[in-house]
Parts: C-alpha cells; sequence; structure tokens
C-alpha cells in the first residue's frame, strides 16, 4: 500500500486525534469519519419523538421560508 505525506495544524491534529480509537491508525480515523453512508444506513437511527421534532422543526422552518420569500417577492 502506498502512503501520502500530509502537513496539517495542530489544531487539525487535535480533532484527529480525539476521534482516534485505540489501535486505530490516523489513516482508519479519517476512513470512518469521510466515509459514504447509505441512505438506508441511517434509518431507525432516531427514536419516535425524535423523529416527529425533527418533521415539526422541518416544517416550521419551511413555513418561515415560504413567508420571506413571499415578503421579498412584494418588494419586488
Amino acid at each position: 500500500m502506498s502512503t501520502k505525506t500530509i502537513t496539517i495544524t495542530e489544531e487539525a491534529y487535535q480533532a484527529l486525534a480525539s476521534r482516534k480509537e485505540t489501535r486505530e491508525s490516523f489513516s482508519d480515523v479519517i476512513r470512518r469519519t469521510f466515509k459514504k453512508t447509505a441512505l438506508l444506513d441511517l434509518a431507525g437511527i432516531l427514536s419516535h419523538s425524535e423523529a416527529d421534532e425533527l418533521r415539526r422543526n422541518v416544517a416550521e422552518r419551511r413555513k418561515h421560508s415560504r413567508k420571506h420569500i413571499d415578503e421579498v417577492a412584494k418588494r419586488l
């Protein structure tokens, strides 16, 4: 396996190191952190009450956005 050397700030290193688990390489941390997740992998991640709250919040934000768009359109 080939390797690459990169330079990162101390802050970035600390952030990476804080995610590192025992016996895990920094390459493992990067792969785990940035892996693509299929939508189905997220199924069931929220409880029913959390999902309901999320739905309410999204609906409220959409309502607010529509109202704002309408107000801006009236000024044009």
